[in-house]
């Protein structure tokens, strides 16, 4: 049986070319997961962008009590289950075309806030959700432990946050509100350290292939919803009302 620490096989080149070979997947890495957080914070940009022009136009007032509010308000959830569902059948082009029109219309559904909170809290809370994005990712995408487990736990608690959200609609507590909230911000913190470690273990299943452009497309689409929910949920939480 081969000793892989025996010395005549690194000076046959066989450790370094195991070592050229790591490099390589390491730098592949860095490049996937680059590209990746572009298009997220690409996406967000575009958002934050198309939401501001769409108030100062005075496009937003004008959605206020219209049947077309709803139609604003529901379009991204289409956009995302396209994305979510059809990303096998979708061209790279088409997924990334998909993504940016989902952007420039959450920009839009997220216009109202402008309405509800001072500028000064919208961008408080913005800055305060991208350091605490920035950990967060960074911790998932170094930390060794295997955060698979809490996955489930998370997405399940983003159901519930649904539901309760569903049945504040109707009874309008401010104290579910806050709960909301507070676990709202919790939920979507793990998230994005979760999802941050499973696009990086990805790359391992969907480097040379002709994949690599749809799921670099997904990443920023996980990491954009965890950005954005985590966002909003901290400026229910902490923003100043108009």
């Amino acid at each position: 049986m081969a000793n892989w620490n025996d010395p005549k096989l690194a000076a046959s080149g066989f450790g370094a070319g195991a070592n050229a070979m790591d490099q390589a997947v390491d730098a592949g890495l860095r490049s996937y997961m680059l590209s990746v957080y572009n298009y997220m914070a690409s996406g967000v940009l575009l958002t934050g962008i198309v939401a501001l022009l769409a108030f100062q136009s005075g496009f937003t007032a004008s959605l206020i009590g219209s049947p077309l509010m709803w139609v604003v308000m529901l379009a991204p959830l289409a956009f995302v289950l396209v994305l979510s569902f059809g990303i096998n059948k979708l061209s790279t082009p088409a997924a990334q075309a998909i993504f940016w029109v989902y952007a420039a219309v959450m920009g839009l559904s997220m216009s109202t806030i402008f309405l509800a909170f001072t500028a000064t809290s919208i961008a408080t809370t913005f800055f305060a959700t991208a350091a605490a994005f920035l950990g967060l990712s960074l911790y998932g995408y170094t930390t060794k432990k295997d955060l698979s487990g809490f996955g489930t736990f998370l997405i399940m608690g983003v159901v519930g946050i649904l539901v309760a959200m569903l049945i504040n609609f109707f009874v309008q507590s401010s104290a579910l509100s806050l709960a909301i909230s507070v676990i709202g911000v919790l939920i979507f913190a793990g998230l994005t350290a979760y999802d941050t470690q499973k696009i990086k273990s990805m790359y391992f299943y969907v480097r040379g292939t002709d994949f690599v452009g749809k799921s670099v497309v997904m990443g920023a689409l996980s990491l954009y919803l965890d950005f954005v929910n985590m966002f909003t949920f901290l400026l229910n939480l902490l923003g100043s009302r108009e």
